[in-house]
């Protein structure tokens, strides 16, 4: 049964790799290359937003995806919520990169 109190929020939402007709929701200076849906459950989990994970293709779509769903806060739009998300997987992704270090040149 549908749930109407939750957002159902794409991964491929946020995937700069995506053009706006295929899904792509975030701005190109807000999504995230290639991004995973882990990352975008820490980045929910970030904003309190309770996400529950699933693994799913995005409609319309050849390749694997997944979303979370999320509970919806009074008042709040879906838009506005996807472009907090973007901003806090951007974060998600920084720290892990700092977490792993810079990448070692080889020469």
């Amino acid at each position: 049964m549908k749930e109407y109190d939750r957002y159902v929020i794409w991964l491929d939402y946020f995937d700069s790799e995506l053009k706006r007709t295929q899904g792509r929701r975030a701005p190109l200076n807000s999504a995230t290359r290639a991004p995973t849906l882990q990352e975008l459950s820490e980045a929910c989990r970030r904003l309190n937003l309770q996400p529950v994970e699933q693994a799913a293709r995005y409609p319309s779509s050849s390749r694997d995806s997944g979303y979370v769903s999320v509970v919806k806060a009074k008042g709040q739009t879906k838009q506005p919520l996807v472009l907090k998300v973007a901003r806090e997987l951007s974060a998600v992704r920084g720290s892990a990169v700092k977490k792993q270090g810079p990448p070692v040149r080889k020469k």
